[in-house]
């Protein structure tokens, strides 16, 4: 969930700079748990993705993934310090990778992926009760969708079913055990990056 941010009390300075303080400062409380999780995580991302031309923008998903997932699992919040660093790398790098492959068509249906991630989370926004989905979770869905979607159709709904499938089974689990009752909100940024590992697993051991 991320609901909105305080304003920023660091000092004024080059926007590159001001973006570095405000994610140095949303990962430096949780650091420790981050660079441990991250370790084997970044190491899938290389396994996952071949490794070739796709590998940096696994790793960088990889990276920022970790630590997105531990902070909205700690604090309910997917900090925009992570999330558009994110987006755009995510854009950079596939652009490279069909740079470097030709795989143009794959590109756009990453776009395409993107926005559809994107639209369906939106609607899912202003539907849900409140406190089901944040705006966090849309905004994440941008570079989920376009990894997802680079490789196929099916890829993306496939991390999706998943998402929403893990959470589904955390959350009667935590409801049978009486650790959350019907209006307990749960931090839903982690099981879309579950989904996504989940989805880009399938794509890599299916050759999709």
């Amino acid at each position: 969930m991320s609901p909105s941010e305080p304003a920023s009390t660091q000092p004024a300075g080059p926007l590159v700079v001001r973006q570095y303080r405000r994610a140095r400062d949303e990962v430096a409380p949780f650091a420790l748990v981050i660079g441990v999780v991250a370790v084997p995580v970044v190491a899938w991302a290389v396994w996952a993705s071949g490794p070739g031309w796709l590998t940096p923008a696994y790793v960088v998903l990889a990276a920022l993934g970790t630590a997105l997932g531990v902070i909205d699992g700690r604090t309910h919040r997917l900090p925009n310090a992570l999330v558009f660093p994110l987006t755009w790398a995510t854009a950079l790098l596939l652009a490279l990778a069909a740079l470097g492959t030709g795989q143009w068509g794959s590109l756009g249906r990453a776009a395409l992926g993107a926005l559809a991630f994107f639209a369906l989370y939106q609607v899912l926004y202003l539907v849900a009760p409140r406190g089901g989905i944040g705006y966090g979770d849309v905004k994440l869905t941008l570079s989920l969708g376009a990894v997802l979607a680079w490789h196929s159709w099916g890829t993306l709904l496939g991390g999706v079913f998943a998402a929403h499938l893990l959470a589904g089974v955390v959350a009667i689990a935590l409801l049978l055990g009486r650790r959350a009752g019907w209006k307990t909100g749960i931090a839903f940024g982690p099981y879309m990056l579950l989904g996504t590992v989940v989805g880009l697993t399938w794509a890599r051991l299916v050759g999709f």
